[in-house]
């Protein structure tokens, strides 16, 4: 029964990630929501995976394994890309920019 709720929270996370995706303004507002998809949304649907599988041990600790380095990686590497984007020169669409404050 849990694992139905882990697909339900991560097909809800996908979904409003995407509206996130569509609706957002700029650069760094999307990749924030293409964050929350990728970690919170894949993340949930691993462990349901993990919990509802009728696979082998080995293919369930996977699954968590693989989780696990989604919720490591993903953040970084969306970071990196912000990073990347802003000494581009893509500035961000809003009024405070306290990137800009610490990295004159």
């Amino acid at each position: 029964m849990i694992e139905y709720l882990f697909l339900l929270l991560g097909e809800s996370i996908m979904i409003f990630g995407t509206l996130g995706i569509l609706r957002f303004p700029d650069v760094y507002t999307r990749l924030h929501a293409a964050t929350k998809c990728d970690t919170g949304g894949a993340m949930s649907i691993l462990i349901a995976l993990a919990i509802a599988s009728p696979a082998s041990p080995l293919i369930r600790l996977k699954f968590l394994i693989l989780a696990f380095l989604i919720a490591l990686i993903n953040p970084m590497v969306s970071h990196a890309i912000a990073r990347g984007a802003y000494k581009y020169g893509i500035k961000p669409k809003v009024v405070v920019d306290m990137y800009a404050w610490d990295n004159p």
